[in-house]
This record gives C-alpha cells, sequence and structure tokens, in this order.
C-alpha cells in the first residue's frame, strides 16, 4: 500500500463522510428531542434530491443560468423536505408521543415505504441522470486527485454543519431546543412551546438532508426513488457510533464512517464497501453502545 492512495482513499472518506454527518445530524437531532429514530429521514434525502434535479433541469430548459438554477433548486428542495418532514411529525409522530416506543418506530418504518412509493409513483422507477453543473475534471493537488464538485460538497458540508452547532448553542431557538430535548414538561412550564420547537427541529433536519441528497446526486451523477435506503441506513450508523442524540458525535461518526469505507476499499474490492458500515455498527453497538462520544443525559432527580 502506497501512501499517496493512502491519502486519496483519506480524501474520498472526508468527502463522503460529510454527507453522512450530514444526514447522521437529522438523525440526531430527532432522537435528541423525541428519542425518536426517524427511519423516514433517508426517504426526505432522496426527495431532496428528486425536487433539485426537476427544478434544475426546468430553470436550465427556461434559459437560467446553471449555478443560480441549481442554488434556486436547492433552496426549492430545502422549502419542500422541511415542509414533508414537518407534516410526518404532524401526521405520523405527534399522535404517538404518550405511546410506547415500539408504535412511534414501527411507524417510522411505514412513513419510510409510504414515502418511497409517493417517489415511485411521482417520479417513477428509473434512474434519472443529475446534470454535471460543477465540474468533475481531476485537479491535482500534489498526489490527490479531487474535482471542483468535492471540494463544493466539503466545504458546503463544513459550512452547515458549523452553523447548525452555532444555532443549537448559541441562539435562543437553540436554547428551546436544548431545554426540550432535557426534559419537555419542564421546558412547556417555562414558556417553550414544545410543538413549534419540535416542528422546527424537523424542518432543520429535513432541509439539511435535502442539501446532502444534492450532494449524493451531483457526486454520483444520478438520483432514482431508493437513493435515500442506503445512505440513512449509514447516516444511521454514523449517528450511533458517534453517540446517537450528540451533534457533535454525530459529525465525528459521519466522518470516521466515510474514512473507515474508503481506506477499507485499499484492502477489498468495491462490492463490499457497504459491510464496513454494519460491520462497525455491530462493533459499536458491543463494545460501547452508548457512542463514541456518548449521549448526554440530563440528571433526573
Amino acid at each position: 500500500m502506497s501512501i499517496d492512495v493512502l491519502l486519496q482513499q483519506i480524501v474520498n472518506g472526508l468527502v463522503v463522510g460529510s454527507v453522512y454527518a450530514l444526514v447522521a445530524l437529522g438523525y440526531t437531532m430527532v432522537y435528541g428531542i423525541l428519542q425518536l429514530i426517524n427511519f423516514a429521514h433517508g426517504e426526505i434525502v432522496m426527495i431532496g434530491a428528486l425536487v433539485a434535479l426537476v427544478v434544475t433541469k426546468a430553470l436550465t430548459a427556461a434559459g437560467i443560468p446553471p449555478v443560480l438554477a441549481l442554488l434556486l433548486a436547492i433552496l426549492a428542495a430545502m422549502i419542500v423536505c422541511a415542509i414533508v418532514g414537518v407534516s410526518i411529525e404532524r401526521i405520523a409522530y405527534r399522535p404517538l408521543r404518550s405511546a410506547p416506543r415500539l408504535a412511534p418506530l414501527i411507524t417510522a418504518i411505514g412513513v419510510s415505504i409510504f414515502l418511497q412509493q409517493v417517489a415511485i409513483l411521482v417520479f417513477g422507477r428509473n434512474y434519472f441522470t443529475f446534470p454535471e453543473i460543477i465540474p468533475k475534471s481531476p485537479i491535482n493537488i500534489g498526489p490527490i486527485t479531487v474535482t471542483a464538485n468535492e471540494i463544493v460538497i466539503l466545504i458546503t458540508s463544513v459550512s452547515l454543519m458549523a452553523g447548525l452547532l452555532w444555532l443549537v448553542n448559541k441562539t435562543k431557538i437553540g436554547t428551546a431546543m436544548r431545554a426540550t430535548a432535557e426534559d419537555q414538561k419542564v421546558a412547556g412550564l417555562m414558556g417553550i412551546d414544545i410543538n413549534k420547537i419540535i416542528a422546527i427541529t424537523f424542518a432543520i433536519g429535513s432541509g439539511l438532508g435535502a442539501v446532502a441528497g444534492v450532494m449524493v446526486a451531483s457526486n454520483y451523477g444520478q438520483a432514482h426513488y431508493y437513493m435515500g435506503f442506503m445512505l440513512g441506513l449509514k447516516a444511521f450508523t454514523a449517528a450511533v457510533m458517534g453517540g446517537i442524540g450528540n451533534l457533535w458525535g454525530a459529525v465525528a461518526g459521519g466522518l470516521i464512517l466515510g474514512l473507515v469505507e474508503n481506506v477499507g476499499l485499499i484492502f477489498v474490492r468495491g462490492d463490499y464497501k457497504d459491510i464496513f458500515a454494519f460491520v462497525v455498527l455491530v462493533l459499536v453497538l458491543i463494545f460501547r453502545p452508548q457512542g463514541l462520544i456518548g449521549e448526554k443525559v440530563a440528571e433526573r432527580a
């Protein structure tokens, strides 16, 4: 194994891992507040990619400059996904807040399947080619080869993750979100609108998922109705690895998972790439079920 190959795979892992981290943040935000695994989050990522694809093609066909069309398409995808996320919470999850944990878990799986079927009805089963707006021509930086598209993905992911961490830790909305995560009843007694904060959490997580969906579609050049399933499972693995319910853990878990997958390709064929995510998940659950960083749990009297 040459050092050049290792460096290349590390860079590839950081790009992929940053997307995993972005999606994992959606899982961990919802779990932190509702103690719910939103298994429909992967399908929200898929919807974001397909909406952005349709809007981008429509705007470029109307003569809008490609880069502006892509930016408008991302904005449209974020709005649509935020609406879908809030609607899911209101219709499917809110009535089950006091139900046993198994009920919302089964509901989340049902919502995931439902969104897949809706996507099939609206977009069909075909694989769609995503327009190449940001160049994918190789850029050599010493022994490492990257593309402008990968650089944009990495910078955008880091910026969004930093923005979310600032929002949660430095703003009034973030304070309300953290208070709700600690104890909903006490937060309600302090004047916090619990339903509003939970809806905002779903909207933010879904919006980030939409951006991640566009990143995946632009990086691989295609989008389809099933693309969110495996991505969602890997992002969930990243969230568990870092310590689900912990934002820093989701970021760390996503980056580590991306590195493990891509560095592992040095030793095995690409066909076995997906195995690494689930091997890591099993190992984490066996030896450190609270995750590498661990969930911050409130002390209760």
